[in-house]
């Protein structure tokens, strides 16, 4: 399903990861990527020896206008920030940074599902009336780099039921939790609020 494609050291100012990049060697459609064409790269980053259990891990979806044009619409930036720099901190553990834009929907519906937010529509509420499913992430491509690079259990910094059920289903055995809240904005604020009520988000 994935291949280890290439690795390497990257300094950041959290430490000295190791970037792995994986391809699924498989062409997408429109809604699978940022770019919607060729084969979907998802990208570990890792700190220390991850081999075997209690690892603290962050599975994390890209957000191009969050993460890349600084949009204070969601609080995705924050997210993987605050999920680097506590892995920095303790010195040992992996992010899987999986290209699920939108929720899977894709660049371009998650710009059209802005536009919709624009006319008062949450965020789930404009995903539906697109005609997606609220939600439409997979997790076994995670599951598949866990694996690979010989995590046997993790700690998980997540707010997402849906994320924790769908890691165990794809086989990741989850022994901890940790609650991965991080400031909003005024804009993000009914984002926020409706990833509470209706998509269950825990605080």
């Amino acid at each position: 399903m994935i291949t280890r494609y290439s690795e390497a050291k990257l300094p950041t100012p959290n430490g000295e990861f190791r970037v792995v990049v994986y391809r699924t060697g498989e062409p997408v459609g429109a809604g699978g990527t940022a770019i919607g064409t060729g084969p979907e790269e998802h990208v570990a980053m890792v700190l220390g020896d991850v081999r075997g259990a209690d690892v603290l891990a962050r599975v994390h979806s890209s957000c191009f206008t969050g993460e890349v044009l600084g949009s204070l619409r969601c609080d995705c930036r924050g997210q993987l920030d605050a999920a680097l720099a506590k892995i920095g901190e303790v010195g040992r553990g992996v992010l899987v940074y999986l290209v699920q834009e939108g929720r899977g929907i894709g660049l371009g519906n998650k710009v059209a599902a802005y536009q919709l937010q624009d006319q008062g529509a949450d965020t789930v509420d404009a995903n539906l009336a697109l005609g997606f499913d609220a939600d439409l992430r997979s997790y076994d491509i995670a599951a598949g780099i866990l694996a690979d690079l010989g995590v046997t259990s993790v700690r998980l910094m997540t707010n997402n039921p849906q994320k924790i059920a769908g890691l165990e289903r794809a086989g990741v055995s989850i022994g901890a939790t940790e609650a991965h809240w991080v400031g909003g904005t005024s804009h993000s604020e009914s984002y926020l609020a409706a990833k509470k009520s209706k998509l269950g988000h825990i605080h």
